[in-house]
């Protein structure tokens, strides 16, 4: 009889108790105000938790490219005090004064002390040492360590001037009709993130797109192809929303330039390897905390809605269960960390 009557006291209690912590849809179904700490709490809407997936990044940088070409098929005319021209090896005395951004014919006179050379004899070409500073931006989405995305450059291409790659002694540097110009990308990049140490991320990623160049280039003799960017990103965790980046990188890129009358055409070559600096942005999956004097720093509710931190600083990591704005006491800080009693 005791033990039947000790259960019957126990049940007693307990369930009072369940109907007290029981969780809660929503904010009227609680009869006391203490049991809105019982109260399910409400995340945000299905919109809202699918932009938290999408990363925002920015950055700018410097491009090194050797703008370079060969000249297979056509021969340099260099005239004493001229600029180098080309003609075709059946014909000297016709042949092209400009075929870097359009194709300008020029006729040839060959003057005493003129130097000719053919590729048929010796590999030729012109290059040229250019730089880029690109403004990038970006937008993915991360699924665990991969990641998928696109996004858009524009770059300020300032080019050299040209110098001769076989006898340069020989054969004078010219300045290009197009000295400068904007370099416009748009692509799509794929990555994973391949090694973590602490708040430091090692990602691979490559960008795979066109390319336009500019009104000074001629596009009816001209064909693009599609470039390729492979690159290597240290991300600095700043926070769960914010971080810092330095991104190297190699880029494969060129185009021809079609020669009128057929025959064969020029390559240019635009490769070119780039740092990038910037930062990437996450739109958080918590809105922020409503109430101007609510100054707690972890996650926490107001009602039946769960909020982020107001006081929640873009730049330092927080942990969503106490938050740490703070972490390291005055006592610990500066010249009171050698004394015994800081106080």
């Amino acid at each position: 009889m005791k033990r039947y009557a000790a259960t019957a006291l126990l049940i007693a209690v307990l369930i009072p108790a369940t109907q007290v912590l029981a969780q809660y849809e929503n904010e009227k179904d609680a009869s006391i105000p203490l049991e809105n700490f019982y109260i399910k709490r409400q995340g945000t809407g299905a919109l809202r938790k699918i932009l938290s997936k999408v990363t925002f990044g920015l950055s700018t940088g410097y491009g090194s490219m050797p703008f370079k070409h060969k000249l297979d098929g056509f021969g340099i005319l260099q005239n004493p005090d001229s600029t180098p021209k080309l003609f075709r090896p059946a014909s000297v005395s016709s042949g092209y004064s400009n075929w870097v951004n359009r194709v300008q014919s020029s006729g040839n006179t060959v003057q005493p002390g003129a130097f000719l050379v053919n590729s048929d004899t010796a590999k030729i070409g012109f290059k040229s040492k250019s730089f880029n500073i690109p403004l990038r931006a970006t937008l993915h989405v991360e699924f665990n360590r991969y990641r998928i995305g696109g996004g858009y450059s524009f770059e300020y291409t300032h080019v050299g001037d040209f110098r001769a790659t076989r006898y340069s002694d020989r054969i004078s540097n010219f300045s290009p009709e197009v000295s400068s110009f904007f370099l416009k990308k748009y692509f799509l990049m794929f990555g994973a993130s391949v090694y973590r140490y602490n708040e430091y991320l090692l990602v691979v990623d490559a960008n795979l797109g066109g390319y336009k160049l500019g009104k000074k280039f001629d596009n009816s003799v001209i064909q693009k192809g599609i470039f390729f960017n492979l690159g290597v990103a240290v991300e600095r965790e700043m926070s769960e929303y914010f971080k810092l980046f330095v991104r190297p990188s190699y880029e494969f890129k060129g185009y021809k330039v079609n020669m009128p009358e057929g025959g064969p055409s020029i390559t240019h070559k635009l490769n070119a390897f780039y740092i990038n600096v910037g930062a990437t942005y996450r739109i958080p999956e918590l809105r922020r905390c409503f109430l101007k004097t609510c100054h707690a720093q972890m996650n926490h509710a107001h009602g039946n809605r769960e909020y982020r931190s107001r006081v929640h600083p873009i730049y330092k990591k927080q942990n969503p269960h106490y938050g740490e704005n703070y972490p390291n006491l005055i006592k610990y800080k500066g010249k009171n960390k050698k004394k015994l009693n800081p106080y």
